[in-house]
């Protein structure tokens, strides 16, 4: 058995090396990204997959800018808002958020109550902007600022006033406020260049008392301020392209007029303080509910599908057709139904007659 297995090995030996060496020559070789080891470019592919990091949430400040700062409390005719140059119509407890622009109609007023109850009431074709709102109870950071472009606006300050910087502004001046009640009047085409005069009056808060208006020109130099009830400033341009604050006599009409506004104004706070919170209570309650602010349309209800509503379990009553008419309620025999030959549908069986009797034989009774 060894010198069998042992000239078997030899015998292979020789055949391999009779092999041509042109044969081993053209034997294909393999190539260098074939011999590269699989798990090599596996470990590649592997981290070329990972997944992408996560967004990172967003800041407090762009949480709380997404938060609605105000409600509508009070409307009367037609009021829209634009936001994100879209604009929209208004309704009682719609809610307001910052940078919107709010817009009145003709022979229209619209009350809008802040979360802090600051509230303002625009007349018939007015228009202001929510430029800034930050509130927080209790908060030493409390800020807004109203931007009026046109139209007759009164407001009640609140929390903002008292615990923080209110400003409005306007075309010719910028109104600070320290918890009171104001009313603003800013002509058409009012502008620092024009001669429309912006009119800025103090009254009396619901409660009777009186708060503080200081008046400076948009470039801040102090103009003057108001601290008596029913009384006003006339911003006015002066020599070198300044502005001056003239005070304001304000006649039994205005005056009059002035008071029904100023009513309707601290009924809106009242209203609005309602609303406000109520809405806050359900944002707190919902805190996933979607809002308004990047999304200002509502979305379409759903529509009822065309035709008759069927209510479960009733079949739709098949109708007659053209000739056959049958009572309501009557059960349709089927087509070719039990005796009934072909062609003969929903016809009536013909009367049968009895076979006439033999002469001679009476008929049976």
């Amino acid at each position: 058995m060894p010198a069998r297995a042992f000239s078997f090995a030899v015998g292979c030996l020789g055949c391999f090396l009779f092999v041509s060496p042109a044969k081993l020559a053209a034997m294909p070789s393999i190539p260098a990204e074939a011999a590269t080891p699989v798990t090599a470019s596996a470990s590649i592919k592997v981290a070329q997959a990972q997944p992408a990091q996560p967004p990172a949430p967003a800041s407090p400040a762009q949480a709380a800018a997404d938060e609605p700062v105000g409600n509508v409390a009070t409307l009367t005719g037609s009021a829209g808002v634009t936001r994100n140059k879209i604009a929209t119509p208004l309704k009682v407890q719609d809610d307001i958020y910052q940078n919107d622009v709010l817009q009145t109609a003709a022979n229209s007023t619209l009350g809008v109550t802040f979360n802090d109850a600051t509230t303002f009431n625009l007349t018939a074709n007015a228009r202001i902007t929510v430029d800034d709102f930050v509130y927080e109870d209790g908060g030493k950071q409390n800020a807004a600022l109203f931007d009026i472009a046109k139209g007759t606006v009164a407001f009640a300050a609140a929390a903002v006033a008292k615990t923080g910087n209110m400003k409005i502004s306007t075309p010719t001046a910028t109104l600070g406020i320290r918890g009171t009640t104001g009313l603003v009047e800013v002509p058409e085409g009012a502008s620092a260049s024009s001669a429309n005069n912006v009119a800025i009056k103090l009254y009396p808060d619901a409660d009777g008392r009186v708060g503080r208006i200081e008046v400076n020109d948009r470039a801040g130099t102090r103009l003057g301020f108001l601290t008596q009830g029913a009384s006003g400033f006339t911003i006015r341009p002066g020599a070198g392209g300044r502005f001056g604050a003239v005070p304001l006599l304000i006649s039994p009409q205005q005056a009059l007029r002035d008071q029904g506004i100023v009513r309707q104004v601290h009924a809106a706070q009242n209203v609005g303080r309602q609303i406000v919170n109520r809405q806050r209570a359900l944002r707190q309650a919902n805190p996933g509910r979607n809002n308004l602010r990047n999304n200002p349309t509502r979305p379409p209800g759903v529509q009822r599908p065309n035709g008759p509503s069927q209510r479960p379990g009733l079949q739709p009553r098949p109708q007659n057709r053209p000739g056959q008419l049958q009572p309501p309620g009557s059960l349709q025999r089927q087509p070719n139904g039990p005796g009934l030959r072909p062609g003969q549908q929903n016809r009536p069986a013909p009367l049968q007659r009895r076979p006439a009797a033999p002469k001679g034989k009476k008929e049976r009774r």
